[in-house]
């Protein structure tokens, strides 16, 4: 697989990662993480793909919904083309317009044997914050 289509992978993976969270698909969402991936928010992990989906479906509920927007992320392409890591820069709109999360996504993502990007570590930093699990931006 190529880096262009590489990376227009995990930029799919993003987006659907926003979109299908935002809607509420979390049967969907989860499978963009592999089985034994992290999830790591405000000082806390969850591990495994059951226990991230109950987080996130609290975290997440109807009336906290709204919008996720994502810039062009910085991709870091390993030398074998399978594993990556990310990082993404987002804001999340609630449903009265207001800009209520300003943040980065820092992320290690690999390629399934499907071709499908998941991730494997998702770390939330929040503006202002470090990365504790994840690798901080390269320069």
């Amino acid at each position: 697989m190529g880096r262009a289509r590489a990376s227009d992978g995990i930029r799919r993976t993003i987006a659907q990662y926003c979109q299908l969270c935002d809607d509420g698909r979390f049967d969907e969402w989860i499978a963009l993480f592999t089985a034994d991936a992290r999830f790591h928010v405000m000082g806390r992990t969850t591990m495994g793909r059951a226990d991230i989906k109950a987080f996130m479906e609290v975290g997440q509920r109807e009336e906290l919904r709204g919008r996720h927007a994502t810039f062009e992320p910085l991709i870091d392409l390993a030398e074998d083309g399978n594993t990556a890591r990310v990082w993404t820069d987002f804001v999340f709109v609630d449903k009265g317009g207001t800009i209520t999360t300003i943040g980065r996504y820092h992320d290690e993502m690999a390629r399934g044997t499907d071709g499908r990007w998941r991730y494997v570590l998702h770390e939330i930093v929040f503006l202002g914050g470090t990365p504790e699990l994840a690798q901080p931006t390269p320069a």
